[in-house]
């Protein structure tokens, strides 16, 4: 019951500060979305099955927008938009909410550098990362 709790509060108040929403990839339906933090620690719980996440934008790939980066509470997950079905403007900040598939990825040491490359801030890129197949993604704009 906290759980969900804390999904709803996450997900009002994602919406309540929307300066502007933007929508890319496949519609979704509205629906309580799971900080990457929950989604991460109840892993087992929301691996491998369609599922809405959200967070905050840390990261564009600079190449193509290619992917993007969500945070919550220190955890990460790297949101990949299907086989490149669809790309984000390299700019985008601010809150998301994906519908998408969670899934662990071992990276090979080329993906380790070819992400390091791409995200153009020079952080560092975990070889073992959480990821989220999206089909789907709302924006969230900086007012």
């Amino acid at each position: 019951m906290r759980l969900l709790a804390t999904c709803l509060l996450s997900t009002a108040a994602l919406f309540a500060h929307a300066g502007s929403l933007s929508t890319y990839g496949k519609p979704f339906a509205d629906g309580v979305a799971v900080p990457v933090s929950q989604a991460v620690a109840a892993f087992d719980t929301h691996a491998g099955k369609p599922g809405r996440f959200s967070g905050r934008i840390t990261e564009v790939c600079q190449a193509k927008g290619c992917w993007m980066v969500l945070e919550h509470e220190g955890q990460t997950a790297r949101v990949m938009f299907g086989n490149d079905d669809f790309f984000l403007p390299k700019d985008a900040s601010g809150s998301a909410v994906v519908h998408g598939v969670l899934a662990r990825k071992q990276l090979s040491p080329e993906q380790v550098k070819h992400f390091a490359e791409d995200g153009g801030k020079g952080l560092a890129v975990d070889p073992v990362e959480y990821r989220i197949v999206a089909d789907g993604v709302r924006l969230v704009g900086v007012p």
